[in-house]
Parts: structure tokens; sequence; C-alpha cells
């Protein structure tokens, strides 16, 4: 049997390999609106005042490289767990939302500079990576779990951003 007519959970090959290659499409293009907005973000960041506990600024592009490919094999064995994108459009749905606001905060607290709104945004970042979180489990426990790192991300950047907000009130 030729490789691209294999099946795998019903897919092709060839569709699971596409589908794989979309999400990290849709999720790397996301990344890079995202780092369009921290690319001048060095010299911010360096001049804030941060708490002791803030990690040094050359951690965030390995950690965010990370969490996005962990983010788009999740979307992936969603829509592969469902058969379909319509089959789990309620967990993908989420799951935009979730990555769109993402990309906002880049531009909200380094572009911008608009510390109440990053705060606010964030937070509802984390909201809605809990609801999907959640409901990629009921689609793949893996996918959830997947999420799971980049909601104690978030979790400790909910936290770091508060903290700079704090700290940086002319700034921010």
């Amino acid at each position: 049997m030729a490789a691209a007519h294999m099946r795998v959970g019903g897919k092709s090959l060839a569709a699971q390999i596409l589908m794989l290659l979309a999400a990290l499409a849709i999720v790397g293009v996301i990344a890079a609106v995202g780092g369009v907005a921290a690319a001048g973000a060095q010299a911010f960041y360096a001049g804030l005042i941060k708490p002791e506990w803030a990690p040094p600024a050359w951690l965030f592009g390995p950690v965010w490289t990370t969490l996005y490919l962990m983010m788009a094999v999740a979307a992936w064995l969603v829509w592969r767990s469902a058969g379909s994108v319509s089959g789990a459009s309620d967990a993908l749905l989420l799951f935009v939302v979730q990555l769109l606001l993402n990309g906002l905060w880049s531009w909200l607290f380094f572009v911008w500079q608009l510390g109440t709104l990053a705060v606010i945004e964030i937070a509802l970042l984390w909201v809605a990576l809990w609801f999907t979180l959640l409901r990629f489990g009921t689609y793949s426990r893996l996918a959830s779990a997947l999420l799971l790192p980049y909601l104690l991300w978030v979790s400790f950047a909910t936290a770091l951003t508060v903290a700079c907000w704090h700290l940086n009130p002319d700034i921010l």
C-alpha cells in the first residue's frame, strides 16, 4: 500500500500530515504576529523594573517555541479524534480564540505599553485557555495534557504582567 493511501485513525496519512502542517502554520502565524511585537521588546523589557523571580529575556524564545509546537500538535490531535474540523468546531473555536488573545498580548504590553489592558487581556487568555484545555480533554486526553504546560506558563506570565504593571506605573 502506498504511503499516501495508508490509513491512521480513519484518515489517510497524507490528510493527517496536511492537517498537522495546517495546525503548525496557523499557530506559526500567531507566533509571528506576537514575534513582530516582541522584536523590539528587549530594550523595553530590560528597562522595566521586574520582580526578582522574573526570568531572563533569552528564556522566552525557547519556551514559546516549545509551547507553540505543543499547541499545534494538541489542535491536530483534537481534529484527528473528532474526524473533521466541523466535528470539533467547539473545541477548535475556543483554541482560535485563545490563540488570538495570545497574539494580542505582546502588542498590548510591548508595543502599545497598555499595562491595564494587558493585565485584563492575559486574564481573559487564561480563562479561554482553561476552557480550551477542558474541551480538548473531551476529544483527547493527550491534547489536553499538551496544553497544561502552556496554561502553567500563562499563569506565570499573568503574575509577571501584574507585577511589572505595578512596578512600572509611569511606563505601563
